[in-house]
């Protein structure tokens, strides 16, 4: 695959969304979440998103100018009007008013209604966690996923990211309740490979590995999955009475909604002695006897820190089947490619 300097990939993500219409502001959130997640191996949710971004605006689906406002706040409780935004200034901005709220209140929850979508939660958890808060994030959003039992969308994959603060990486655990995201699969077709039998099923009901024949995701671990969703599905939304699946299968419109929960540890620990609890934690764990073949034993969002690292220094690999969407929608706005990295 051809690599990109992160910066150079972040500048062209955000030129490009500008010729679509995105307010400065929203081009350069939506940038910076992409190359994170591409920086942390996270290529479902990189900058393969953009051109679908920008035909979420041609559709009249995302407000590229839209403000995010808080619109009401009681006690420990906020919510946000999105206004069809670009997602992630809209979830940044149910954060931020989170984790204000829980340093007066020790705990803050704030919804987020009518967002677009917000890329890799993990990146609005992860923003709580930087600060010393707890940060925990779901998104709920209209049918991609089979309910356990049945053969068609029936929930989203609505991801769910926790936030630990700590001495060292902070813990950030960023999944999909289903059994991969849909982002893999469009990575998958981009990249021209397989994908693994389990992941989704086609319009028969039966497992796909053709990624263009994969008509719904799988739940992950089967009643498990789709029950987390089915809850992250009433937080997110029916709890703010804005429903993303009901209507959808009422043959009615959807809606996508996000929430943003920020915890003060002094409000419940002296934080030094959290902090030495976490990093004590962390050591059992990583002592444990490894199972065969297993190198080492790591923590949630591990993995993802040290591939940024990695990325940093000798550039974010991007799949050939992207990089063909993402020149056709420069050439159309007559925006310059990035140079890509020489080899490494």
């Amino acid at each position: 695959m051809t690599r990109f300097r992160p910066q150079d990939l972040k500048d062209y993500a955000a030129a490009l969304l500008l010729a679509v219409g995105y307010a400065p502001d929203h081009a350069e959130r939506t940038a910076d979440i992409l190359v994170w997640a591409n920086s942390r191996g996270a290529d479902s949710h990189g900058v393969l998103r953009v051109p679908r971004y920008g035909e979420m605006v041609e559709q009249g689906l995302i407000d590229p100018k839209a403000v995010p406002s808080v619109v009401s706040q009681e006690g420990a409780v906020a919510a946000v009007e999105a206004a069809r935004a670009p997602g992630p200034s809209g979830m940044v901005v149910a954060m931020d008013t989170a984790v204000e709220i829980a340093s007066r209140m020790g705990i803050g929850w704030c919804s987020a209604r009518n967002i677009t979508h917000a890329g890799a939660v993990g990146y609005f958890a992860l923003r709580a966690a930087e600060r010393g808060y707890v940060g925990i994030v779901m998104t709920a959003s209209g049918p991609l996923m089979a309910y356990h039992g049945s053969r068609v969308a029936g929930l989203s994959t609505n991801p769910l990211s926790i936030a630990v603060p700590g001495r060292g990486l902070p813990l950030l655990l960023d999944m999909s309740t289903s059994t991969v995201a849909l982002g893999k699969i469009m990575h998958a077709k981009d990249a021209g490979i397989p994908i693994p039998e389990g992941w989704a099923i086609d319009a028969a009901g039966a497992p796909a590995t053709d990624p263009a024949q994969v008509s719904t995701l799988t739940p992950l671990g089967g009643p498990k999955g789709s029950g987390l969703s089915l809850m992250i599905e009433v937080l997110a939304s029916v709890l703010v009475s804005n429903p993303a699946i009901s209507g959808v299968l009422s043959g009615g419109k959807g809606a996508m909604n996000g929430a943003a929960l920020a915890i003060r540890v002094e409000a419940f620990a002296d934080p030094d002695v959290f902090a030495t609890q976490i990093a004590e934690l962390v050591s059992s764990l990583k002592a444990l006897p490894k199972a065969p073949a297993t190198d080492q034993i790591l923590m949630p969002g591990e993995r993802g820190f040290r591939l940024a690292e990695e990325r940093q220094a000798y550039g974010i690999p991007i799949a050939q089947g992207t990089l063909n969407r993402l020149a056709a929608m420069a050439e159309k706005f007559a925006v310059a490619a990035p140079k890509a990295m020489p080899p490494p």
